[in-house]
């Protein structure tokens, strides 16, 4: 178990929405569902999630120690597969599934229907919890994931990410009108130092990163667009089209949430990679889900 101790600032912000800031690694839920194990105490007494802090009040948090691999059960859960081999695999992830097991998502993930699936059979690199997952995609965000079966599946998979030579194509739904057809955000993502939950652009302790774009169909107040990823930081188009004045329709961290709309209107379409044992290009595409041609017949009628 790791212990961390904060000293709260006089905002009078609530608890729970305090310490996901000050604890980026953890969900809302996943501080909430620490609040309720009796996990936070508060001046040495269990903390209620509503408590509204008060200037020098002493926390102590406790977070559970990754679980084990065996303690991650497999789960027979629907999972889309787009394409399996004896090296890997490709699926189509709905929008509101966690991609692995975290704080307040200790199970129901892409990594538990994996298990079940693959018979355990996944790549070790990336930890006991992460297991096969070469890359991961937002759990509101819909659409194709990689994962790999074996050791050498995932590092030569992982090579081709990192030298851009894996093709990773979204759909997205971004709010206003672009002045351009296409384009290029070309900034460095980091840490916000305002909100430690958040990505920004800013020159400090950031990555490089680039996006290109292009609008499929401009309407009134929205556009249709897609995006090319050259580098694969967290939240990147998110932030991208934040940053140039365009947010995700719908993303409530970035922009503004949407009636209706769990979370950002973006999905993973088209992802394209050599193949690691056979050496040929394989790409793999997905049709637009429903929530999302839904949001598109809906902002195609707002003009006001």
């Amino acid at each position: 178990m790791r212990e961390v101790m904060l000293t709260a600032d006089g905002s009078g912000m609530r608890l729970d929405k305090w310490l996901t800031e000050q604890l980026p690694e953890l969900s809302r839920s996943g501080v909430q569902h620490l609040i309720e194990q009796g996990a936070v105490l508060c001046n040495g007494k269990p903390a209620a999630k509503n408590l509204k802090l008060r200037e020098g009040d002493g926390l102590l948090v406790q977070i559970p120690d990754p679980a084990p691999l065996e303690d991650v059960q497999p789960q027979n859960l629907p999972l889309e597969i787009v394409y399996e081999d004896e090296a890997l695999l490709v699926v189509n992830k709905p929008k509101g599934m966690v991609v692995h097991p975290a704080a307040g998502h200790p199970d129901g993930t892409l990594v538990n229907a994996l298990l079940y699936h693959c018979q355990g059979r996944l790549s070790t690199i990336n930890g006991v919890i992460r297991p096969g997952i070469v890359h991961r995609i937002d759990k509101n965000t819909s659409g194709l994931l990689m994962v790999a079966k074996t050791d050498f599946a995932h590092q030569h998979l992982a090579e081709q990410i990192k030298g851009h030579s894996f093709t990773r194509e979204y759909e997205a739904i971004a709010c206003g009108r672009f002045r351009e057809p296409s384009g290029t955000v070309d900034a460095p993502i980091g840490r916000s130092t305002a909100d430690r939950q958040k990505m920004c652009v800013t020159e400090k302790n950031a990555r490089h990163a680039v996006t290109h774009y292009a609008v499929l169909t401009q309407f009134a107040k929205h556009a249709h667009i897609r995006c090319r990823l050259e580098t694969g930081r967290t939240h990147q188009i998110r932030v991208h089209m934040r940053y140039i004045g365009h947010p995700i329709y719908g993303d409530d961290v970035y922009g503004t949430a949407v009636p209706g709309l769990e979370g950002q209107c973006l999905h993973a379409k088209k992802i394209g990679f050599v193949h690691p044992v056979s050496g040929a290009y394989m790409e793999f595409d997905s049709a637009l889900p429903d929530y999302f041609v839904q949001a598109l017949k809906k902002v195609e009628h707002i003009h006001v």
